[in-house]
């Protein structure tokens, strides 16, 4: 007779899975809590301390972990010692395992005590599914529900799981037990740490069609491990989510959370095209929205507000992919919804979490801190200071350039980002480009220092009235000389915004 040790904290099709294994002939051993389910649901079940010979114990912590389980796990059975071993010991094989873990995914995020998140670390479900993944030339094993269905209908077709199934499902095993203790790892060791091996602990929410572009397959994964702007949201509208929508839409929200202002961001092709603040988020979208009208066509649009009727009716005058914003009126979303193929996305999760950044390399990864300092000390170098209408829009600008592709160059004004200069190889050309977007000056930011007073010389053609830039150039007095020149005012930041 066929064995199988039953073991879940997840009770999903157990009980008809268990009453389909009574009828193909499988006696059954159990433990703990699935044990009493399964004897209350008349499932005929064996206790686990009638095999080990030996009480559960340590609540709970000891009940598997004994020679008489994993050596009917793992004994191989075309090997002849191993099967005298076990028969010497009064071990009976064991073919089919059935195990889920405690949650720690979902228990280590919430509001609970160190304590009681250590007590959710599962030890003998991981030990019992990597020996039966390790035997699974012999042995079947199951670590997610929906493969309930895969084994009974072999087992129904041919009475028995065919080697390649075995095979995947033991793969699914160190799958999730690998990511399982990445979990446990980064918890214990706190994610701001380098260890000396990585761990990661993502689990997938859906395949894309398609990543950057139509050759390239995609997936989209969430962190188990903590909360984040993209991980909880919820899609109301619209077509399903790109490999490139996820991306613009990170980005997006990741400007207007940097202000406490209600602003707007409209995002094309990983830039922000346009950032502006206002009264309200009407004034907000339309002053962003009038910046770049030509960018923002087939753009992701973020607000940090609830978006009203009027703001709707605005949205719905132009092409857009995405609109995200942590609410919407009733009658604003119904408006949305006219159009069908708009994605309408409510962020819950309002600031945003990520602690590190991972840029992957062929052959390897770069892990940094998320840059999540603004400025070290507001130092104003020149003799001409900016004045009161002149520092929101410096402040502003320099928020706006640290999601910008290096170079960058911002120039605002009157809380709007009128140009923008990104991802340029010199800083001159960022400069012209944001300048020339701008059209009629303003003041004007920099990821970066000025290695040459070019860019100050372009800026005074344009009407610039003030420039922030991080400093720290061996040439920074050449450009505080030239601004003195021109009577532009220039604050130091100290900290540089490169992104890459």
């Amino acid at each position: 007779m066929k064995r199988a040790l039953i073991s879940v904290y997840d009770k999903t099709g157990i009980l008809d899975f268990a009453k389909f294994l009574v009828s193909q002939n499988v006696e059954m051993i159990s433990t703990g809590g699935t044990y009493k389910y399964l004897q209350q649901n008349g499932v005929n079940v064996i206790d686990i301390s009638e095999v080990t010979n030996f009480p559960e114990m340590l609540d709970g912590r000891v009940k598997t972990l004994h020679p008489n389980v994993h050596g009917g796990i793992l004994a191989i059975r075309n090997n002849q010692e191993h099967m005298e071993t076990i028969a010497k010991h009064n071990i009976e094989t064991i073919d089919m395992v059935i195990v889920n873990l405690y949650p720690f995914f979902d228990e280590v995020v919430k509001d609970i005590s160190f304590e009681e998140k250590v007590e959710f670390i599962d030890i003998g479900g991981p030990t019992m599914l990597r020996s039966a993944a390790k035997a699974f030339n012999d042995v079947v094993v199951i670590s997610d529900v929906n493969d309930y269905a895969v084994v009974q209908n072999e087992l129904i077709a041919n009475n028995m799981v065919n080697f390649e199934t075995r095979k995947k499902l033991a793969g699914k095993v160190f799958n999730l037990t690998s990511a399982y203790d990445a979990a446990i790892s980064q918890f214990l060791l706190g994610e701001e740490e380098f260890p000396t091996y990585l761990n990661m602990s993502y689990k997938k929410v859906s395949d894309l069609r398609y990543g950057e572009n139509g050759h390239q397959q995609a997936a989209y994964y969430v962190a188990t491990t903590q909360t984040g702007v993209l991980k909880d949201f919820e899609q109301l509208n619209g077509k399903e989510l790109s490999f490139n929508n996820i991306r613009d839409m990170d980005l997006a929200w990741k400007v207007v959370a940097e202000f406490d202002d209600i602003a707007s961001c409209g995002v094309k092709h990983s830039t922000p095209c346009g950032v502006a603040i206002g009264k309200n988020i009407y004034d907000a979208y339309n002053k962003m929205h009038s910046s770049d009208p030509v960018s923002i066509f087939g753009g992701i649009v973020a607000v940090n507000h609830t978006i009203d009727l009027a703001t709707a009716k605005e949205m719905n005058n132009t092409f857009l992919e995405i609109v995200l914003a942590p609410d919407f009126t009733a009658d604003a979303l119904i408006e949305l919804q006219t159009k069908k193929n708009l994605r309408i996305i409510k962020i819950k999760n309002i600031q945003p979490q990520g602690k590190l950044e991972y840029v992957t390399v062929d052959g390897g990864m770069l892990i940094q801190s998320a840059d999540n300092k603004f400025v070290e000390k507001l130092e104003v170098v020149t003799k001409t200071k900016p004045d009161d209408q002149d520092m929101p829009d410096l402040i502003m600008a320099m928020k706006v350039v640290k999601h910008v592709k290096s170079n960058a160059i911002v120039v605002a004004r009157d809380g709007v980002a009128k140009g923008i200069g990104a991802g340029q190889t010199n800083r001159i050309w960022a400069t012209n480009q944001a300048i020339e977007r701008a059209k009629d000056g303003g003041v004007l930011a920099s990821d970066a220092f000025f290695p040459f007073r070019d860019c100050v010389d372009v800026c005074a053609k344009a009407g610039i009235k003030a420039i922030i830039q991080p400093g720290g150039s061996l040439r920074d007095q050449e450009s505080i000389d030239a601004c003195n020149e021109y009577g532009i005012s220039m604050i130091f930041s100290g900290i540089r915004h490169f992104k890459h």
